[in-house]
């Protein structure tokens, strides 16, 4: 019994020496930019919002063309021969004209501005959205960096989990101990053995999520 107290003890100083790694360590902001900047670029509703605003400077654009609106151009041809039969004094050939729509002139200014208010809504929707997709994929690359140090760290303990069941057997064998502590420790690694499962899961789980807002693989961005 006093053998099977020493092994846990000495697996349980095991593990807290594995969970002092710091996650600070781990995280690579330079590398978080670089999926920041994949997010923008791939996922859809970032593109979405980004097309949004091109769309209202392109609604600018056509509210200061639509000047040209107030001026129309119209001309009329009267054939000489059918002008001098009617009335001799009528202008014939081509008549030119250009007519100025003062009320539609008037209406310009307002159009522009709002045009631009429009254009100025969609921008800020667009800097509203980037500023949540950025806390997203920021919250999504840290858990998965926690996995992954949970993962080796549960790895880690596993391994030192598997030297002691190998001690404890080879006393076991040896007649040094007794099987109530021997099956102690082979529950104690088979638990730890889930575990470990169990954080593997975590990681890919935590992976495919990232993924999700990165539109590509964590293995093609370097």
């Amino acid at each position: 019994m006093r053998c099977i107290i020493l092994l846990l003890f000495f697996l349980s100083l095991s593990i807290v020496s594995h969970a002092q790694e710091s996650l600070h360590t781990e995280v690579s902001y330079e590398y978080l930019d670089k999926l920041l900047a994949v997010a923008q670029k791939n996922y859809p509703k970032a593109r979405m919002y980004s097309a949004r605003v091109e769309m209202g400077n392109f609604g600018i654009k056509r509210a200061k063309l639509s000047y040209f609106e107030v001026l129309s151009f119209s001309y009329v041809y009267s054939p000489s021969q059918y002008a001098n039969a009617i009335n001799p004094n009528f202008l014939n050939g081509y008549q030119f004209g250009f007519f100025f729509n003062i009320g539609s002139l008037l209406q310009k200014p307002s159009m522009i501005k709002q045009a631009k208010m429009e254009q100025q809504a969609l921008q800020y929707e667009k800097e509203a959205y980037d500023l949540n997709l950025e806390a997203d994929v920021k919250k999504r690359y840290f858990t998965y960096v926690q996995s992954l140090v949970l993962l080796r760290i549960r790895a880690n303990a596993l391994l030192d989990g598997e030297a002691a069941l190998s001690s404890i057997r080879h006393k076991f064998e040896k007649g040094e101990t007794t099987f109530e502590n021997y099956n102690n420790v082979l529950n104690m690694v088979t638990g730890q053995q889930q575990v470990k499962i169990t954080a593997e899961t975590d990681v890919l789980i935590a992976k495919s999520s990232l993924e999700e807002l990165l539109g590509e693989k964590l293995e093609n961005i370097k």
